[in-house]
């Protein structure tokens, strides 16, 4: 399916998580990686300015070792880290290009747009700046990556009709998830014309080992597939999708995306069946019944990270993966200027607020406890 002008098969090397040797990036085995990705007649790369070593890594594995025009390499431009003014911003750019050695970017995207991190963008107006640079021949096609609310995504559409793709965490598993609207975000850039690059598919590799209940539906239905395989492979069955990322971090994990990514097809009426069967398992597993509401952070006095704490526990319950719950945390809750749950003084007032009637005090002392 042809998008933007570029013909683009469904999967995308995501470059965020790279094989590791000790402290640095593995290019070594990065360059087997990408030799057989190419070698499957893929195209398409995706890093970023933040992301640390990355774009440093593709320029030694791809960049100086295929022609520029046998690849599409996209990166990214994160205004909110660490820039107090335009010039700050706009030298990630430059960076990018020194880093790369791409000559010029496929695609540009600005980078995790929604709730305060989407004003630096209008602040030094990186809207203008990467259209500028488009029209210089220095980047193709323009877009952003968003984390935020459909109905926040839908005020930046229309702020920016200029956007001609919009980069979305979509996966079977957050279809649904109150806290990241899936399918709501999906449906809202669908509505206003735009084609979607799909990232975290399998949610940072949690889909690839599920609840147990979850992957028996799964190898009860094809015994030879992977975990992963259903979740790369619901979220490129959808419409309107340029490519989905899976950031890939060794070869083993290259080898299986590419035995059913190669010659893909779309889920039968059978496979969605099997993917309904599979949500409805993970929908079973008793979490905290938050929906991120906040209604108990408008009253709570102590600015503690209520609807953060009990996604990251959620994390933990479905995943059992500590290090990805306590990352979440940090996101959630630290990352947005609120308090840790170790810090409520339990006055009671957040579960007054509460339209799902949850007992926080509680939650938050066993998320203490679980996430110290």
């Amino acid at each position: 399916m042809a998008y933007l002008g570029e013909e683009i098969r469904k999967l995308g090397f995501g470059l965020m998580r790279l094989p590791m040797k000790g402290e640095v990036i593995d290019v070594e085995q990065t360059k087997e990686m990408v030799d057989r990705f190419l070698e499957a007649g893929f195209t398409y790369f995706d890093t970023a300015w933040a992301y640390a070593g990355s774009e440093d890594a593709i320029r030694q594995a791809l960049v100086e070792r295929y022609p520029r025009d046998s690849f599409q390499l996209a990166t990214k431009n994160a205004a909110w880290i660490n820039c107090k003014t335009r010039e700050e911003a706009i030298v990630q750019f430059d960076t990018s290009l020194k880093q790369t050695g791409a000559g010029y970017f496929d695609f540009y995207l600005l980078h995790n747009l929604g709730e305060s991190r989407t004003r630096f963008f209008d602040d030094y107006d990186m809207w203008s700046f990467v259209q500028e640079k488009k029209k210089e021949g220095l980047i193709r096609h323009v877009g952003f990556s968003f984390h935020s609310t459909p109905e926040e995504l839908e005020e930046i559409l229309k702020a920016h009709p200029e956007t001609e793709f919009v980069q979305l965490q979509i996966n079977y598993g957050d279809w649904e998830n109150p806290a990241v609207q899936s399918r709501a975000c999906y449906e809202t850039a669908r509505r206003y014309g735009k084609p979607v690059i799909i990232m975290e598919p399998v949610k940072g590799g949690m889909l690839a080992n599920p609840p147990q209940t979850v992957a028996e539906i799964f190898k009860k239905a094809e015994p030879e597939s992977s975990c992963a395989s259903w979740a790369v492979r619901f979220a490129a069955s959808l419409e309107g999708i340029i490519t989905v990322l899976s950031g890939m971090s060794n070869v083993e994990q290259m080898k299986d995306n590419l035995s059913y990514m190669k010659d893909f097809t779309r889920l039968s009426q059978d496979q969605q069946k099997t993917l309904d069967e599979a949500r409805k398992a993970l929908a079973q597993i008793p979490l905290i019944p938050c929906t991120s509401c906040n209604y108990c952070a408008k009253v709570c006095p102590g600015n503690i990270g209520i609807s953060g704490t009990f996604t990251a526990m959620n994390y933990l319950t479905l995943y059992r993966d500590e290090a990805a719950a306590k990352h979440q945390e940090g996101w959630l809750v630290g990352g947005h200027g609120k308090k840790k749950a170790a810090e409520c003084i339990r006055c009671g007032k957040c579960e007054q607020a509460c339209p799902q009637h949850i007992r926080i005090r509680e939650e938050l002392e066993r998320a203490a406890a679980a996430l110290a």
